[in-house]
């Protein structure tokens, strides 16, 4: 829908009858206004995403990469299964790291209960640098089920689609394929470089709920606080 066609995000806050009890006027004040920059949060969202969908074609995948995956071999189109779209998070647990990444980790967990319900729509892989061995051991100690993991051996995925440098980094990637031709989508591409003063390198949306709850809160994201494998 073009912005044209919608109503002016304040016409549609005057429209809210909530309120909290013993609310002060300053604070029903300040949060009107507040509902209307999250009513044009939502419509940036939405556009960002309608922007995102009409991407043109992206680049080809010419090379044949080899995963080794929980059943052996598998080669990048044999990730799609069924399906016409692949999403593939590489994430960090390379061979010189003891333990996964308790970021990737915690974002990870997040979605165990929903790749069953993704999966309907779209295929998705989780990969890294690790043997198989490794990331099957640390997929047990986190009870994972649904996870799908491949290894990447040789790296030549990771140089092409991560890091050129083959840096324990992570990376969000979808591919479709069409006609037997396999082309690139979309990528995340916000990091260090595309960072504001203050924050921690992050995507847009974030995609981790962890980050997003506690934007609701008080206390915010906080400035030295991370996730840990365990408490």
């Amino acid at each position: 829908m073009t912005s044209s066609a919608l109503k002016p995000a304040a016409d549609l806050a005057n429209t809210n009858t909530r309120r909290v009890p013993n609310e002060s006027a300053e604070y029903r004040k300040a949060r009107q206004a507040l509902l209307v920059e999250e009513i044009e949060l939502r419509r940036h969202i939405e556009r960002v995403a309608e922007l995102r969908r009409a991407l043109p074609p992206g680049g080809e995948v010419t090379r044949a990469y080899e995963f080794v995956g929980e059943s052996g071999k598998a080669s990048l189109a044999d990730l799609f299964g069924n399906k016409p779209t692949l999403i593939v998070y590489s994430y960090m647990f390379g061979e010189r790291r003891e333990k996964p990444c308790p970021m990737c980790t915690s974002f990870m967990s997040t979605w165990e209960s929903k790749l069953p319900d993704v999966e309907q729509r779209v295929s998705f892989v989780f990969v890294a640098r690790s043997p198989i061995a490794r990331l099957i051991e640390a997929k047990q100690a986190r009870g994972w089920t649904g996870h799908r993991l491949y290894s990447d051996p040789s790296g030549d995925y990771t140089r092409d689609y991560v890091s050129k440098e083959d840096a324990d980094l992570p990376g969000y990637n979808v591919f479709t394929r069409h006609d037997g031709t396999i082309r690139h989508f979309w990528g995340g591409e916000m990091g260090a470089g595309t960072m504001d003063p203050g924050q921690d390198p992050r995507g847009a949306p974030d995609m981790d709920p962890l980050w997003t709850i506690l934007d609701t809160t008080p206390e915010g994201r906080g400035k030295d606080w991370y996730p840990k494998l365990s408490y």
